[in-house]
């Protein structure tokens, strides 16, 4: 009589043997991997875009911004420009107003509010485009030499309201007036705000160029050789 064989139970205790418990694999590791390339996305896009950039990630939110403290000289500039061409159409133009601070801001929302006078504005300190230094106000000078805000006044006798032509003008320049909004109008308002959006610039973004409250200008850092 054949004696029974136990090669096959052998076999399978050797397999046991070698086999090993597998190693659950740790979530952490595609974490790492996937924020790695979303930290170089963002890296390269930062270099490339930069404005792309900003509305995705605000620079208020990585690193200090300092706040604005005068008018942008690009702003500075048209408005300069915008007087020139007023003066050679017969028209004189005064600015009134500028940069504004958020302190300043604030005193000229109370008017109406929580002290005597009429509203002439809606906007709180960090809500208006003159805190940032992108924004001015505009009146007329008349024949006599006094400030206006008389949007009928046709100094010039060409038929058209001087405060209408001024306000093409400075659209051509690259402005947007207040007096084309809808609701609350803000005639002698000016605004070159390069795409920006008031939320925008609350958190942190700044135009490049703008002059800044440590004395430097916002914009990338001038390339060293």
């Amino acid at each position: 009589m054949p004696r029974p064989t136990h090669a096959p139970a052998r076999a399978d205790a050797r397999a046991a043997v070698r086999r090993k418990p597998r190693r659950k694999r740790s979530p952490l590791g595609g974490l790492l991997i996937v924020a790695g390339l979303a930290a170089g996305t963002l890296a390269l896009l930062k270099l490339e875009l930069p404005r792309a950039f900003d509305k995705i990630v605000p620079q208020g939110l990585y690193r200090d911004v300092p706040p604005v403290a005068g008018l942008h000289p690009e702003v500075r500039a048209a408005s300069e420009r915008l007087a020139a061409q007023a003066k050679a159409a017969g028209i004189a133009v005064v600015f009134t107003d500028g940069f504004r601070s958020e302190a300043e801001q604030d005193e000229i929302y109370a008017q109406g509010r929580d002290r005597e006078g009429r509203i002439v504005t809606h906007a709180k300190g960090g809500e208006s485009f003159h805190n940032y230094g992108l924004a001015i106000d505009f009146a007329l000078k008349d024949r006599s030499g006094d400030i206006i805000w008389d949007m009928e006044y046709d100094g010039n006798k060409n038929g058209r309201a001087d405060w209408l032509e001024v306000a093409d003008m400075a659209k051509r320049l690259g402005f947007s007036w207040g007096g084309d909004w809808e609701g609350f109008k803000d005639n002698p308002h000016l605004q070159m705000d390069f795409g920006y959006s008031i939320r925008e610039l609350q958190l942190g973004n700044r135009p490049d160029g703008s002059l800044l409250a440590d004395g430097t200008a916002s914009g990338p850092p001038e390339k060293t050789e």
